[in-house]
């Protein structure tokens, strides 16, 4: 009722501005009162006349009392000498040669052009596309097999996913292979995965395998300020489905209508809630939508509703996972497809040297390659290239002009080369494959570790041996240089994070036991719960503070011990540092007095951690 009542108001408005113009247009006709000749020469002969003008036939002016005339004069030569004989005030001017339609378009052109902002920004408000009449309709579009055509082929490092939606098109072109046991086709399939997935390559990829209409729609289109709208949108979008059975319906970003209804501040919007309200009614309603398969994507399953997710609505959850390191091969070489690749470009190289990257991450490397090798007027990609792209993707370019001091420099150089010494000097920890003290994106110097292998979960001693690598700058500077700066603030903050969760999360506290403390905070408006109850008393919150304090104080400690029986070594690799300001693992090893690892020598690439667990300087 808000809304509608806030529409009135919005006509009333338009209403009254376009009676306001019409009475200013208006306005100086009528305070002219329109006399006749005789009258006119009457008042003239009595002299009431004070001024005139005179525009061709038309005559205007002012009687002594202040009221204004107009009339018509006829060609008459006494007019000009009476009026001058009585010393009054003669004004003339040019006659107008106005048309009728220029007397119209002066008239109502201010008034027509305000009909027609108005008319524009209404349909701006309707959401752009249609008639005033049609904003109701879906705004989903039919791809064709000519609009970017994407198959499996075209897709990498999901395989499982992969495999759950070639079944969704082998049910669409072949039903009764399926049907004949009592099976049913699944009526929606959503797409769980990080950002740079592939998610909609994926929907791309069934569009183009599926000899079926494919109709893709965003979340957002549903939306509008009008009540009822986004329900109305979705009836006309499954209408169409319906029609065009058996078809693939696509929404890419449903959490954007889909979240938690009932959330209270922030929460509750009506035009929302009526949307998925109408969704989940059209997915398993009491009208049957045989033939129609809803998929959808999003990075965020835990905000949607409930409801949405129950079976009999969306029946599977497919999980796109950041691909391991045989899918990122196989999706390099996807994406070096459109790009000439020199034959010394190993791209199992490259993608151990990728953890944790998507598929997005990925593409973007092989992009940036690209444009290096163009800027070097190279013709084809080589690993140094690749390489180079690594390090901008990951730390963002070289600062070189940026002018620091040599004392900063110098702090810099045993910052860095203190969380490269403990690394090295722990047992079990990931090999170090760079150390720079080049200034790139935030940071002032950097620590890179190539691991070994790829991790999926980390034990106690390994997150122990994290703490003492991010506590290793810090150390550095208080044992040598006999000082501290803010250079260390992402180290401590990232190591006191690491030790909350390690007592509060993971339950490695042997004080504490295998216990959770505390509630993961919910966002209101994302639909979760405004306040949060402390679950543990204050003596346990004591408890928890001690705990933290004493894995943070005996990691440093133990990083101190390192670093002062290995001073010598620290002392030749800070001075190696200033002098080059960046050491490889061939130059790490020759420092140690150890022969480079085979692996370390044969790989030309850098890796930046992308996990609080490893070591990386946001200084």
């Amino acid at each position: 009722m808000n809304q509608f009542y806030k529409n009135i108001a919005l006509w009333l408005v338009i209403s009254l501005v376009m009676i306001l113009l019409f009475n200013m247009m208006t306005q100086q006709d009528q305070q002219r009162e329109a006399v006749s000749y005789t009258t006119f020469i009457n008042a003239l002969e009595d002299g009431r006349v004070q001024d005139v003008t005179i525009q061709g036939p038309n005559l205007e002016g002012t009687y002594e009392d202040g009221t204004r005339f107009k009339t018509f004069a006829p060609d008459d030569p006494s007019l000009i000498s009476e009026l001058r004989e009585r010393k009054i005030v003669i004004d003339a001017k040019p006659e107008e040669d106005r048309s009728f339609w220029m007397t119209m378009l002066v008239s109502w052109g201010p008034i027509l052009l305000l009909i027609a902002v108005w008319i524009f920004f209404m349909r701006q408000m309707q959401g752009g596309g249609g008639k005033a009449m049609n904003f109701g309709k879906s705004r989903a579009r039919l791809l064709s097999d000519t609009q970017g055509m994407v198959t499996f082929k075209d897709v990498a490092g999901v395989d499982e996913a992969k495999e759950e939606l070639e079944e969704i098109v082998a049910f669409l072109k072949d039903p009764k292979k399926f049907t004949r046991l009592g099976g049913r086709i699944p009526k929606g399939v959503l797409l769980v995965g990080s950002p740079g997935t592939g998610k909609t390559l994926l929907a791309r990829a069934i569009a183009g395998e599926a000899d079926v209409p494919f109709f893709t729609i965003s979340g957002s289109d549903f939306v509008e300020m009008f009540v009822g709208v986004g329900a109305s949108r979705v009836r006309d979008l499954f209408a169409q489905g319906k029609k065009n059975a058996p078809c693939i319906i696509f929404i890419d970003e449903i959490d954007a209508v889909g979240r938690h209804r009932g959330a209270g501040l922030g929460g509750g919007h009506d035009e929302r809630e009526q949307t998925l309200n109408q969704l989940l009614v059209e997915m398993d309603g009491f009208e049957s939508n045989e033939g129609v398969i809803l998929i959808a994507a999003t990075n965020r399953p835990d905000v949607l509703d409930p409801a949405l997710l129950r079976p009999g609505r969306f029946d599977r959850q497919v999980v796109v996972p950041r691909p391991d390191i045989k899918g990122r091969t196989t999706i390099l070489k996807v994406h070096a497809r459109k790009v000439p690749m020199s034959d010394s470009v190993d791209m199992e190289i490259v993608a151990k040297g990728t953890p944790g990257f998507s598929g997005a991450d990925l593409a973007n490397l092989i992009n940036e390659a690209a444009l290096l090798a163009a800027r070097a007027n190279k013709e084809l990609v080589d690993m140094s290239d690749l390489e180079a792209a690594k390090d901008k993707v990951m730390m963002g370019a070289e600062r070189r002009s940026m002018v620091i001091t040599e004392e900063e420099k110098r702090v810099t150089a045993y910052h860095e080369a203190g969380h490269a010494l403990v690394a090295l000097k722990i047992p079990g920890s990931d090999p170090v494959h760079k150390v720079s003290i080049i200034p790139r994106g935030r940071a002032l110097g950097v620590t890179m570790y190539l691991p070994s292998e790829e991790k999926y979960s980390e034990s106690r001693d390994g997150l122990l041996r994290s703490m003492c690598a991010l506590l290793g700058g810090r150390a550095a500077e208080e044992i040598f240089l006999n000082s501290i700066t803010t250079g260390a603030s992402n180290d401590i903050e990232r190591v006191t994070s690491l030790a909350r969760k390690m007592v509060c999360e993971w339950g490695m506290s042997e004080k504490l036991g295998t216990l959770a403390f505390g509630e993961k905070e919910g966002e209101v408006f994302l639909g979760k719960d405004m306040g949060h109850v402390k679950n543990y008393s204050e003596a346990t919150a004591e408890m928890i503070d001690a705990e933290i304090s004493r894995l943070v104080t005996e990691s440093y400690d133990k990083t101190c011990t390192i670093l002062r029986q290995n001073s010598d070594i620290l002392e030749t690799m800070a001075q190696e540092l200033l002098e080059r300001e960046t050491i490889d693992a061939k130059d790490i090893a020759r420092i140690l007095g150890e022969e480079p690892a085979p692996s370390a020598a044969a790989e030309e690439v850098v890796i930046a951690p992308t996990d609080p667990a490893l070591g990386e300087d946001a200084e």
